[in-house]
C-alpha cells in the first residue's frame, strides 16, 4: 500500500516539469522578438550594406531559426517522452517526428542543433574575420570541434548501446531446439 502511494506520488511528480516547457514557450516568443529585431535590421540596411553584411544578416537570422527549432524539439520531445502524450488526431498538421523522439533521439538532435548553431557562429566569425581577434577565433574554433566531438562520441555510445539491447532481446542459438 506504502509502495503504491509512493509510486503514484512519483509518478505524478512528472508534472513538474510542465511549467518547465511552458518558460521555454517564453523563451520562443522572446527569440522571436529577436528575430523580428534582426528582420528589421537587416531590412533597413540591405541596400547600403556589403556582400559581407548581408550574408552575416542572413547567418544572424538561420541562427536564431536554428535556435528556435531546437527549442520547439526540446518542448515537444520532452513534454511527449517525460510528462504526457499529445493526442496527435487532434492536429490535422502534426509533424512526423513529434510523438517518435525517444530520449536518445532528442540527446541527438539537441547535440546536432548545437553543432549547427556552433558552425553557424564560427561562419559568422570568419565572415568578420578582421574585427575578431586571433585568440577569439581560435576558442570559437576549439568549442566547435569540442561539440563536433561530443556529438560523435554521444552517436557512438548510443549505436554501441542500441546494438547491446538488440543483442540481449535476441534469441540464443539453439534455444528452443531439442
Amino acid at each position: 500500500m506504502v509502495e503504491r502511494l509512493l509510486e503514484k506520488f512519483l509518478f505524478a511528480s512528472r508534472w513538474l516539469l510542465a511549467p518547465f516547457y511552458v518558460a521555454l514557450v517564453v523563451a520562443l516568443a522572446g527569440l522571436l522578438f529577436k528575430a523580428m529585431q534582426e528582420l528589421f535590421h537587416f531590412v533597413t540596411h540591405v541596400f547600403s550594406a556589403t556582400e559581407s553584411e548581408v550574408i552575416l544578416g542572413v547567418l544572424a537570422l538561420v541562427d536564431l531559426t536554428f535556435t528556435g527549432s531546437l527549442i520547439v524539439i526540446v518542448i515537444f520531445s520532452g513534454y511527449e517522452n517525460f510528462v504526457s502524450k499529445i493526442d496527435e488526431a487532434e492536429h490535422k498538421d502534426w509533424p512526423d517526428w513529434m510523438g517518435k523522439i525517444d530520449f536518445s533521439g532528442l540527446k541527438l538532435k539537441l547535440l546536432s542543433s548545437i553543432v549547427a548553431i556552433s558552425a553557424i557562429q564560427v561562419l559568422k566569425a570568419f565572415m568578420n574575420v578582421n574585427n575578431i581577434s586571433d585568440r577569439d577565433m581560435m576558442w570559437l574554433v576549439v568549442i566547435h570541434v569540442v561539440f563536433v566531438l561530443s556529438g560523435v562520441v554521444l552517436a557512438l555510445t548510443d549505436r554501441i548501446s542500441e546494438a547491446g539491447h538488440k543483442a540481449a532481446k535476441a534469441p540464443k542459438a539453439g534455444a528452443g531446439q531439442a
